[in-house]
């Protein structure tokens, strides 16, 4: 009686009244279902699926979606944490402690996520779990072999892992997932049937293959040559999977006849091949891509419901700044690995992210600590006086950490002479080095 007089008067809860009377509808929410981004790549390794990968993801979630990644190599080591700087590069170790492949560092300052240890995925990790699955009588007793049970792990893992937040704790729409080596070798096929089954799993229309090949331009000719993509787009069709996406990465500019080409030989649209030369800096590869039509491409795939949400200014704005750095300052880094640049990768992006920030280009001297050695000056007196020449002329010094006895005298020399010419001097030292 009381509560209807209160009603009567309050006239704005009139409406609140009438949902006491009747039961509230039940109402279904859609949810969106996950969408997967293969990168494959074809003709040679190192041809730059991570940046591309990287680059991917970066314009997706500049489109306001939530973005994750999976890079797989298929080595049978278990991480990449036991590997020798010249076998691997540098490896990259995660806020969980994983230590992963280099790719997944590429990842995270790309899109601005945060990682875990299972985004990288082995073959050895996957056999081990296949294995302890096998010991634990999971499969009950059945043949395991590679076709289902490698393969069906490597599906279960990728769905299990793209459904962690790595961003604000939201859970990721889109997953780009990097293929490790290139289309045909033999220890990537487990990987390549498990996605053949994974696109009917997951539905093609929520499911997109990207393939990267090289478009080689010999100096005899000057003209760049499109069969080794062929080859490659022939055998990834060959092995159950179509490219909806072919990015041709090449040293210089190709013209729209050698596109129009790869689009006719690979059965796919002209808007659907990306051209990629080599650019200044690898800040500048979203960009190219966007403006080669990325994002036109997902809107007009029609399986696949990708809108425009918004643009990213401040990348556009990072990329300019770096090309308008006009002052220099010369670092020398004094190491034991420095044959393979990717040994000090985590440094070399540091360094380039620190200067950037003080409005300076940075000119890295790599100098190998052996060569500053009095025994380096008997055996090689050029390789000696040349590296005490590059390390006279830095601002700076930073020596990494390393294995071993090798080059010691060479980085406490360094060290020595920056303390004496009050240089700056930076010296790094892993935890692995104390404890041993």
């Amino acid at each position: 009686m009381v509560m209807s007089s209160f009603l009567k008067v309050c006239h704005p809860f009139k409406s609140f009244s009438r949902l006491l009377r009747r039961p509230r509808p039940l109402v279904k929410v859609k949810i969106p279902a996950m969408k997967y981004v293969l990168v494959t790549g074809g003709v040679i390794s190192g041809i730059g699926k991570g940046v591309i990968a990287s680059s991917i993801g970066k314009i997706l979630k500049s489109n306001g979606y939530e973005v994750t990644a999976i890079k797989i190599d298929p080595y049978i080591n278990i991480d990449a944490g036991t590997f020798s700087p010249y076998e691997h590069g540098e490896v990259f170790v995660l806020d969980d402690g994983g230590e992963v492949d280099l790719d997944l560092g590429n990842y995270e300052r790309f899109m601005d996520i945060k990682l875990h240890r299972d985004n990288n995925i082995t073959t050895g990790k996957i056999y081990q779990d296949v294995i302890n699955r096998e010991r634990r009588g999971d499969f009950l007793g059945k043949t395991v072999q590679v076709v289902p049970h490698i393969t069906d792990a490597v599906q279960e893992w990728v769905e299990r892992v793209a459904l962690k937040p790595v961003s604000n704790g939201n859970q990721p729409e889109v997953c780009i997932i990097e293929l490790g080596g290139t289309i045909g070798d033999i220890e990537g096929m487990p990987f390549v049937e498990a996605f053949r089954q994974f696109q009917f799993r997951v539905k093609k229309e929520n499911f997109c293959c990207v393939h990267v090949s090289l478009v080689p331009q010999p100096k005899a000719t000057g003209e760049h040559k499109t069969k080794p993509t062929q080859a490659s787009v022939r055998e990834l069709r060959g092995l159950g999977l179509s490219p909806d996406l072919i990015v041709c990465r090449s040293e210089n500019p190709v013209d729209g006849n050698v596109k129009q080409k790869i689009s006719n030989f690979c059965h796919v649209a002209p808007e659907q091949v990306i051209c990629l030369h080599d650019v200044k800096s690898v800040y500048h590869v979203p960009i190219f891509m966007e403006e080669q039509g990325l994002v036109r491409f997902f809107l007009r795939l029609p399986d696949c419901s990708i809108e425009v949400r918004r643009r990213s200014r401040e990348w556009r704005k990072l990329a300019k700044k770096i090309d308008r750095l006009v002052s220099e300052v010369k670092i020398a880094l004094v190491g034991k690995y420095t044959v393979l640049e990717d040994s000090y990768a985590s440094v070399i992006k540091s360094l380039q992210h620190a200067t950037m920030m003080c409005n300076l280009k940075l000119n890295l001297q790599f100098i190998a600590a052996a060569d500053l050695e009095p025994q380096t000056e008997q055996t090689n007196a050029i390789r000696y006086h040349e590296a005490w020449q590059n390390l006279c002329r830095a601002d700076g010094v930073i020596v990494p950490g390393g294995f071993g006895t090798t080059g010691i005298e060479g980085k406490i020399a360094a060290i020595h002479w920056a303390r004496k010419n009050k240089k700056p001097f930076l010296g790094i030292i892993s935890y692995s080095n104390l404890i041993s």
